[in-house]
Formats: C-alpha cells, structure tokens, sequence
C-alpha cells in the first residue's frame, strides 16, 4: 500500500475530525471539537497546530500527527510538541506511526525546531517504550515526557 505523509488539507478535515474524536475515546475523554474550529486550528496561513495526514489510496486517511510550537522567549530555543499521534486500528503495527514520527521530525527541523516532545499516560508502559526506541530520551518528571534533540542551532 502506497502512503503519501502530507500537511492536512481542507478535504481532509472530515476523516481528521473522525480520528480525533476516536483518539479521544480511546483516552476516555468527551470530544468537543467541531469542524470549524478544527479547519481554523490546522488550516490558514498561522495554524495553531501543525498536521500531518498519513494519506492512502483514494486519499482515505490511515492516521495523522499534530504538532504544537512551544519554546523558550528568554534562550530563543524553538521546539514542537506532538500532540497527537494516531494511527487506524487496521494499521497499527505497519510502520505507520514510525513514518509519522519521521515526517514529524523532518517538519520540526524543516522549521529550524531544536527539539521535539511527547507525552504518555502514567500507565502506557508500550507507549513509553515505542517513543524510546525511535530516540525520545525520557524526561524527569511526574507524567512521562520524552525528548528529542534535533540538533539545530538557533537563528
């Protein structure tokens, strides 16, 4: 199966909406998102998160990623945080969250980010374990928070 990993689209914000509502689910939370609100949040030309679609045949999403700046005023170090990453159940286990995470990580550097970051819950133990071996390095801290440095000196 051909996948294309690409910024969202507008045509996309139906199946991304669905997925993220499923993605809430999944955490027990109460999905209280909309469709304009998700297409001012990740479409225009300042978009508060920063998405990327895993796109199959027919355009027929498999999964996405969304990233949220975040930095440091006083060092002017500039980093990402990945919000979400999720991948279809028929899809797990496909490589597909690894090309996410890589497409991720080629954003953050394509917009001169030194770091990327990534939470899980408490009790994710496989969660934990996934990010750690695509080169996150655990942070200290109550909640699980990974890091990865991406080598890019500040402009």
């Amino acid at each position: 199966m051909t996948t294309n990993i690409r910024p969202v689209q507008e045509k996309d914000l139906p199946q991304l909406h669905h997925m993220i509502c499923a993605l809430a689910a999944h955490h027990g939370d109460v999905p209280d998102i909309n469709p304009s609100h998700l297409a001012r949040d990740v479409l225009g030309t300042a978009p508060w998160f920063h998405v990327l679609v895993a796109a199959g045949e027919r355009d027929c999403l498999l999964g996405y990623t969304a990233l949220l700046p975040r930095g440091q005023l006083q060092t002017g170090v500039r980093g990402m945080d990945m919000h979400h990453l999720f991948v279809r159940d028929a899809h797990r286990g496909s490589g597909l969250g690894c090309a996410l995470i890589s497409a991720a990580i080629t954003h953050c550097k394509n917009l001169r980010c030194q770091g990327i970051t990534v939470g899980t819950h408490p009790e994710n133990a496989d969660a934990a374990a996934f990010y750690e071996r695509r080169g996150f390095i655990r942070r200290d801290g109550s909640n699980p928070r990974f890091l990865m440095t991406l080598d890019q000196p500040p402009t």
